[in-house]
């Protein structure tokens, strides 16, 4: 090696946020060769059949845990629909969370947050939140508290309150019912290098089910944690997409699942 190459080699630096998707440079060298980190093996009993991923290449998506969905006093609860059953992965999040943070497997909360001027939300998408025309829809205030629904850093868009966001976790608005169309979170993923998604989060028959199935599209291998994911439609919708995410988009269990796939890592 010569005398530059070897200085080269002395001063590279990193450049990139993921050692799994990182060059190295120096005033002589740019170093594009790293392999990223060596495989952390976990294997877990999901259905159809068990899965073995790489801890390394693994994010949770978290989906519209929010105060709108989730919250008295938010916009379902608003229209009168029965907003608890939207509540139930609380619980199982609230244990699943730090066992995943301690795995060193990040974290991806996808949460609605319009624009307040909606530039980017053609008339399909508000017709969504406001189908007659008339009504509270998306960035208007809601009677009581007067939080605009889904505008972001809203009390209405913001992640309810039983659910910690730390300072590393990754937050990625979205503006449609997939967390993939008109957002950075493929180009986030991939410049983290991961491989395989476990998505948690609401509703299950709508926002989960369009992110996985994008995901699936896009070359990730998905996992749906059910106990972690819940909707306020009939018990028919859940069921539908259960089954066609075991048949065509990937593969299903439950948290529990998973951390007891981490126990047994650890021993």
């Amino acid at each position: 090696m010569s005398a530059t190459a070897r200085q080269s080699a002395e001063t590279l630096q990193p450049l990139g946020r993921s050692p799994n998707n990182r060059w190295l440079a120096s005033p002589g060298l740019v170093d594009m060769s790293a392999e990223g980190l060596p495989p952390r093996r976990l294997t877990i009993a999901t259905e159809p059949q068990a899965v073995t991923l790489d801890l390394n290449r693994t994010a949770l998506v978290v989906i519209d845990m929010q105060n709108d969905f989730c919250a008295k006093g938010g916009w379902v609860d608003h229209l009168g629909v029965d907003y608890t059953p939207d509540r139930k992965p609380i619980a199982p999040l609230q244990k699943l969370l730090p066992a995943v943070r301690a795995a060193g497997v990040p974290v991806v909360w996808v949460n609605w947050g319009n624009r307040p001027d909606l530039a980017n939300m053609p008339p399909n998408q508000i017709h969504l939140y406001k189908p007659t025309g008339t009504g509270i829809g998306l960035g208007e205030p809601l009677p009581g508290s007067g939080a605009k629904v889904l505008e972001k850093d809203s009390w209405a868009a913001a992640v309810v309150d039983e659910l910690e966001q730390k300072p590393e976790d990754i937050k990625v608005d979205k503006y449609r019912i997939s967390g993939f169309w008109d957002t950075p979170l493929d180009s986030i993923l991939k410049n983290l290098g991961m491989r395989t998604l476990l998505f948690a989060g609401v509703n299950t028959d709508q926002c989960v089910a369009c992110t996985l199935t994008d995901a699936n599209f896009l070359g990730y291998g998905c996992i749906l944690l059910e106990d972690c994911c819940a909707t306020t439609s009939p018990d028919f919708c859940t069921e539908a997409t259960v089954w066609n995410v075991k048949k065509c988009y990937g593969f299903v269990c439950d948290s529990p699942a998973v951390t007891d796939a981490f126990a047994a890592l650890s021993r």
